[in-house]
């Protein structure tokens, strides 16, 4: 019998930064096996055009049961769990290919958002008792973090069923938060340490917990 797949994601740097924390985490996940799941890695091109179409081929390659895609947010202090991601593409600066869209929609004619299908609200009382720094968020922006979160929705909804995913944002790593004075970071191995957390609670958490959200993004 397969066993069964847990799908985790980060992107490449971009943005003038050598390094991007989602990839290196999704790296030093992959192989393990977490609650009787493989966990596999991929990692996403940080361009409006190919990144949907990775994004696919790999749910497509895997069949995961369960999908947490990462992303870098620079400037936050905590592991964001995402709670919706919209029908809008306008980026701040162009993406690794030099493309920069502005006011588009990430899906013509589709919804107008898609809300995350992780317990994200157990998985912040588990990463609150770790002492991992975490919030529940209502942006994921409106780059290409913004745009693989609401493709990864619209493809659980109308392909991949039931398959549960959503997005996460993480903060920058110390080394990076170095050439940006005052702004906060996390260790990788917090890092870490929380997603595996995340992913513990997903796979045995069916119904999320009914408390406030308490949302600062």
């Amino acid at each position: 019998m397969r066993t069964p797949v847990v799908l985790v994601l980060g992107f490449e740097p971009f943005a003038d930064e050598a390094i991007n924390p989602s990839a290196e985490i999704a790296r030093r996940l992959d192989g393990e096996l977490i609650a009787q799941h493989h966990v596999v890695s991929g990692i996403l091109p940080v361009t409006f055009t190919d990144a949907p179409t990775r994004l696919a081929e790999l749910l497509d390659q895997h069949r995961p049961q369960l999908v947490i895609a990462l992303g870098q947010a620079g400037g936050r202090g905590e592991i964001s769990l995402e709670r919706v991601a919209i029908n809008l593409i306008d980026a701040r600066i162009a993406d690794n290919a030099g493309l920069q869209p502005i006011d588009a929609e990430v899906l013509h004619a589709g919804p107008g958002a898609y809300f995350s299908t992780l317990p994200i609200k157990a998985i912040r009382e588990e990463l609150e008792a770790l002492n991992v720094p975490s919030a529940l968020s209502l942006s994921a922006g409106t780059y290409v973090c913004n745009q693989v979160a609401y493709w990864l929705g619209h493809l659980l909804a109308t392909e991949h069923a039931p398959t549960r995913g959503g997005f996460i944002h993480v903060p920058w790593l110390p080394e990076q938060a170095s050439r940006h004075p005052g702004e906060p970071s996390m260790p990788l191995e917090v890092m870490i340490s929380g997603i595996r957390a995340a992913i513990e609670c997903s796979l045995r958490t069916t119904t999320d917990l009914h408390v406030s959200g308490g949302t600062t993004h």
